[in-house]
């Protein structure tokens, strides 16, 4: 027993030397692993690898160590020099113990190795050469003859592989191929160590492929369960029991990669494992074909192809692909009509291994919705030195029948019947050269009781009848007769250059001529989804700016309009005619005329767009406006002269502006530069309708404005910078003569001036007393400047006179006035008694007889106190 107790006692001391091991080994040798781990990588590889940290367990896993690594990078040396190859979140490695302590130079055999987040980017630049193709070669051709050198029998290998949420891209700048997957989930089971091995791999990712910047696959999900026989000395790789799935439709395919010094040969068949015409609806996108499982289908879809030859710098392998259904049909189960009568018959391939020899031939593509049939084929080939496209298109269709068949979205709803017979013929380096006249394009499309409902527009647009006719070089709008709200237009005209626009980024040239019964802005304008003021946000809550409207840049046409009725907000203009010309990114209005608030408009000017800012300016011939309604309802009127609305009349300007928009084409008032000159005829005033003109009024009681007569008036005024001056203007009013002078801004600030020279008469009974005792002549001749400052806002006017210090002032002016006047007579009777005392009265028996003059009395009295006053002054000197 005793034994027993000892041996016992001895196994739980190594067990717990054991697991003090498993948990002192990883700490103290954990730097000495992670410096082995980079240098068996470093020393093989024509790159760097470094990573965050590291993390390494012998406990969790025993008898396997556990290591991870965190934010691992790998990063190509020249000619690649700063691309990174690989880069990964975390990656797993579990292995035996005793991998750990290898050298850089011995096998190291992994068990299972996950990866997290990685990203590979795979890139061939245009001499062939691979960046990932970093393994470092044998150190001697000695080596490569049996020598064992350093690094010549190393060996990584892994039985158990796995990555998540994975994205690898593959960019090849030689053959123009571009290769993203997405979403990448992926496992793989083998021996990768031995000579010869299965690999059984399970995949599922988003796939997007292109070519010579043909798009081919565009995040398309792939599934693919692949048993892949794998052969090292042969570097062959052979497919054996796989299954895909592309989008919904199911594949199968067998066949080899055998990689060769010089080239690599492949040989893959695929095919649908079934003939159900459920396979045609599984290659088109989930996202429209909706829910197929429950879809009735009679008829076939077969798809079927080959890969064989070999791929190098000059050949691919040669390929045929067929797809073909005939009498086919499909029904949804919610929706009422069927597509039927469906045939396909394609066929893509090439028989030479020449990249420029393969060709797509659709020599038939037709179908069948209730009466309506829809016929077309195409043959494109010469596809990569110059590709040659022939089609035609016969058909009709009730657009109403699509949605009756098909599961497309129900914002958008459309009615109508479509009519196309359409040929087209074009080689490629023809349209890059321009030599257009190489094409052919003929035949008419039409579209008869089309109506189109979207929340994208206020109304539906109802296309009564429209007609295209294509031409080798013109495309003409024979007729176009549509309704929308309100509005009812017709066109006709041609386009021009439009292979140049769809192919060489041309100029489109267009002319049109319009004409309209009633043409309402409104129905073309859309309330802003997100709200008053606020801005739409993005899928992270950034705030994104609406866009600028922008005249397109390539856009020159030319629209001959002539419209009995336009509506614009509150604005009803009759008999609009003129043209609108687009061109280099301005829009210009020429000789446009209407009539408008009972008047006559003539309105040149332009928009452009081509600067950061768009700018317009405007010139406008105006005749006879109702100055009422145009100063009440024009919000640049308003501006320009914010008390005009209280006058009545009409109106005569020229009106010249220009400045700056706001990005709702609005004009920014703070940037409006013009000039105006008007003319009012048999205009007059009401004074309740302006604030200001009502507080004026109410400070004046000499000056009726509701009789003031404005006919005839003419007037200048000029704006810069939101700033409005008035050129000083002279009226009157009965005698009473006024001169307006001032200014005011765009942000309704007054600062205005009238000055009324007012006769004294008016000025209150002090005045008039006064003036009572003047001549005639002089009472008529005086008047008073009376000065009235108009201040403050539109809104809120302030009106200040100097009316009280007026009537003071022509107080001491009437004093002064007599007072000179008696002075003056004093003058006159002082002479005459100097003259009588000179003569020793000789003018007494004259004067006798007339009646004595008090004035004369006082003035001879100021005479005789005057002499006296000086004898006086003699005397005194001489005491």
């Amino acid at each position: 027993m005793k034994k027993i107790k000892k041996a016992l006692k001895i196994t739980a001391i190594f067990l717990a030397i054991g697991i003090g091991a498993l948990i002192v080994i990883p700490i103290i040798f954990e730097d000495k692993i992670i410096a082995m781990i980079k240098d068996a990588v470093n020393d093989n590889v024509n790159a760097e690898l470094d990573f965050k940290d590291a993390d390494i367990s012998l406990l969790s896993s025993f008898p396997n160590a556990t290591v991870v690594l965190d934010d691992l990078t790998l990063v190509n040396l020249e000619p690649f020099a700063g691309d990174t190859l690989f880069v990964a979140s975390k990656i797993s490695l579990k292995m035996s113990m005793r991998e750990l302590f290898k050298g850089s130079d011995e096998s190291i055999n992994v068990n299972y190795i996950a990866l997290n987040d990685a990203k590979v980017n795979i890139h061939v630049n245009e001499e062939g050469a691979a960046n990932y193709d970093i393994a470092k070669p044998s150190e001697s051709s000695e080596a490569a003859e049996g020598e064992t050198g350093s690094n010549q029998n190393f060996v990584f290998s892994v039985k158990k592989y796995e990555l998540t949420n994975s994205l690898i891209s593959y960019n090849d700048d030689s053959s123009r191929v571009n290769l993203l997957i997405e979403d990448l989930n992926h496992e793989g089971r083998g021996d990768l160590s031995l000579e010869k091995s299965e690999l059984d791999t399970k995949t599922d990712a988003l796939v997007s492929f292109a070519m010579d910047s043909t798009r081919y696959l565009n995040k398309n999900p792939i599934k693919l369960d692949a048993s892949i026989g794998i052969d090292l000395k042969e570097n062959k790789y052979a497919f054996l029991e796989n299954k895909a799935q592309i989008n919904q439709l199911p594949l199968v395919f067998d066949g080899f990669v055998k990689l060769n010094d010089d080239n690599q040969e492949v040989n893959v068949n695929f095919k649908t494992p079934s003939s159900d015409f459920k396979n045609f609806l599984a290659v088109i996108p989930e996202v429209y074909s909706k829910n197929i499982e429950n879809v009735k289908t009679e008829g076939n879809f077969e798809i079927a192809g080959s890969f064989k030859g070999i791929v190098d710098d000059k050949y691919i392998p040669a390929f045929d692909i067929s797809i073909h259904s005939e009498n086919a049909m499909f029904k949804y189960p919610d929706l009422p009509k069927s597509v039927r009568d469906i045939q396909i018959k394609t066929r893509i391939a090439n028989t030479t291994g020449i990249t420029n020899d393969t060709y797509v031939d659709i020599q038939k593509l037709s179908f069948k919705i209730d009466e309506d049939t829809f016929n077309a084929n195409a043959k494109l080939s010469n596809l990569i030195e110059n590709p040659n496209v022939n089609m035609h298109v016969d058909g009709r269709l009730n657009l109403a029948n699509l949605s009756q068949a098909y599961p497309v979205t129900t914002e958008t709803k459309l009615k109508g019947r479509l009519e196309a017979n359409v040929t087209s013929s074009f080689d490629m380096k023809s349209l890059e050269n321009k030599q257009y006249e190489n094409t052919k394009n003929d035949g008419v499309l039409k579209l008869n009781d089309f109506e189109y409902t979207s929340e994208e527009i206020a109304n539906p647009i109802e296309i009564k009848i429209a007609e295209v006719a294509f031409n080798p070089t013109t495309v003409d709008l024979n007729t176009f007769d549509a309704k929308t709200g309100q509005t009812d237009f017709r066109a006709k005209g041609t386009i021009k250059n439009l292979l140049g626009f769809l192919f060489n980024n041309e100029d489109v040239d267009g002319n049109f001529d319009v004409d309209s019964n009633v043409f309402a802005i409104s129905d073309f304008m859309v309330a802003d989804a997100s709200g008053d003021g606020e801005q739409e946000t993005d899928g992270n809550n950034e705030v994104t700016p609406e866009e600028k409207i922008k005249i397109p840049s390539f856009l020159n046409a030319t629209l001959n309009a002539s419209v009995n009725t336009v509506l614009y907000d509150n604005l009803t203009l009759k008999n609009v005619k003129g043209a609108l010309i687009i061109k280099d990114e301005k829009a210009s209005l020429v000789n446009v005329t209407s009539n408008l608030f009972d008047g006559n408009l003539g309105l040149n000017g332009s928009v452009s767009t081509k600067t950061e800012t768009p700018v317009f300016d405007m010139n406008l011939a105006i005749n006879a406006f109702d100055i009422a309604q145009s100063f009440t309802n024009l919000d640049l009127f308003k501006a320009l002269s914010p008390i005009a609305a209280a006058l009545k009349g009409k109106l005569n300007t020229n009106l010249s502006l220009s400045g700056n928009l706001n990005d709702d084409f609005t004009p920014n008032l703070s940037t409006i530069s013009g000039k105006a000159l008007a003319e009012l005829l048999a205009s007059s005033i009401d004074p309740e309708k302006s604030k200001a003109l009502s507080l004026l009024s109410s400070n004046l009681s000499f000056v009726n404005l509701k009789e003031l007569n404005l006919d005839k008036l003419k007037t200048s005024l000029s704006f810069e910078n939101g700033e409005v001056s008035l050129k000083p203007l002279q009226l009157n009013y009965k005698d009473i003569g006024i001169e307006i002078s001032g200014g005011h801004s765009f942000d309704t600030s007054l600062g205005y001036q009238a000055t009324f020279n007012v006769p004294a008469k008016y000025l209150g009974n002090e005045a008039s007393g006064l003036i009572a005792k003047l001549g005639e002549e002089d009472a008529k001749n005086i008047k008073i400047p009376v000065t009235a400052d108009i201040s403050g806002k539109i809104t809120n006017p302030s009106v200040k006179t100097d009316l009280k210090q007026v009537v003071t002032n022509l107080t001491s002016q009437l004093v002064q006035k007599q007072k000179e006047k008696l002075v003056d007579k004093g003058k006159d009777k002082v002479k005459d008694a100097v003259s009588d005392l000179l003569n020793g009265g000789s003018n007494k028996a004259k004067d006798s007889v007339n009646k004595s003059d008090p004035l004369k009395d006082t003035a001879g009295k100021l005479i005789n106190n005057l002499f006296r006053k000086k004898e006086k002054k003699k005397d005194s000197t001489k005491n």
